[in-house]
């Protein structure tokens, strides 16, 4: 059985586990936009929050969690994908207008909610068959985190897959590497934009359900979370998985301890790393050389 001081360092380890499963969520797609597009989609954290919000809606509609997550993250894809054909698409030669453009969508989308579900926090459900804890020598652990930290290994999988081992896959390193060359030899870049920016947003959006039952869903959840996806993007690098991976997990260990050791210092302890990282490696810790 572990003493207390044991216990803790546990707890918070698991819990940074947990927390850096949904950074990774919300990050993986962020950072593929940003590497194949070249802009900081600054709505990124909104589609977060709003896919939690279309959870909630149903969940109380009646529809099991899986089923819900799914349509949270499908909707928000949709939304994704209007957005950047009908304005992203239309600024491409104006990339501060781009920038502008999403962070006006999420002070829409965050006035939106606030309108529709009202100011009070509103916790998920945890699904029943992921309601307990583990024991773990003396330490109690809730089930359900341990279920969001297994997920985002999935999700990495099946991207690590899709990324490595298939055209679409291939097609959309090239365009993150050299998006010039690889116009040049006739890829569908603008096809590739659509395709990517829609997946980074059914990612934020499923991430958002999967983090109810944990953070809970509230107005300024969005502007909570976009920072430490930013903070994970610079840290392992634009355009790169694995950095992504890293970079999540990595700073979910940060954030965790700096909130519970030193909350005064938690913001200073997160963004040193970003900053030495900066200075030591622009590029990230897993960023590749583009055009």
């Amino acid at each position: 059985m572990f003493d207390k001081p044991m216990a803790f360092w546990l707890i918070q380890s698991l819990n940074s586990l947990s927390l850096g499963g949904l950074l990774f969520l919300l990050s993986a797609g962020f950072s593929l936009i940003f590497g194949l597009m070249r802009i900081a989609n600054l709505s990124h954290g909104a589609y977060f929050m709003l896919g939690a919000y279309i959870g909630l809606s149903a969940l109380r509609a009646g529809a099991n969690f899986f089923v819900a997550m799914l349509l949270a993250g499908l909707a928000i894809a949709l939304l994704g994908g209007l957005i950047e054909r009908l304005v992203i698409r239309r600024l491409s030669s104006n990339p501060l207008g781009q920038v502008l453009a999403t962070l006006g969508i999420a002070f829409i989308i965050a006035d939106g909610c606030l309108l529709y579900w009202t100011g009070d926090p509103q916790p998920l459900p945890t699904p029943e068959w992921l309601r307990g804890v583990f024991q773990v020598s003396g330490a109690a652990f809730p089930k359900y985190r341990i279920a969001v930290v297994g997920v985002a290994i999935v999700v990495a999988i099946f991207l690590w897959l899709l990324m490595d081992k298939t055209r679409i896959g291939a097609m959309i390193r090239a365009g993150v590497d050299d998006r010039e060359m690889a116009r040049g030899i006739g890829i569908p870049v603008s096809w590739l934009f659509t395709t990517v920016f829609c997946l980074g947003s059914f990612l934020a959006g499923m991430g958002g359900v999967l983090g109810g039952p944990i953070l809970s869903v509230y107005p300024g959840l969005d502007t909570d979370m976009l920072p430490l996806a930013l903070v994970v993007v610079i840290l392992g690098g634009v355009g790169s998985l694995v950095g992504a991976f890293v970079g999540s997990f990595l700073i979910g260990l940060i954030y965790t301890f700096g909130q519970t050791l030193v909350p005064d210092l938690a913001y200073m302890i997160l963004f040193l790393p970003m900053i030495l990282v900066l200075a030591l490696r622009p590029r990230g810790l897993f960023g590749r050389i583009s055009a």
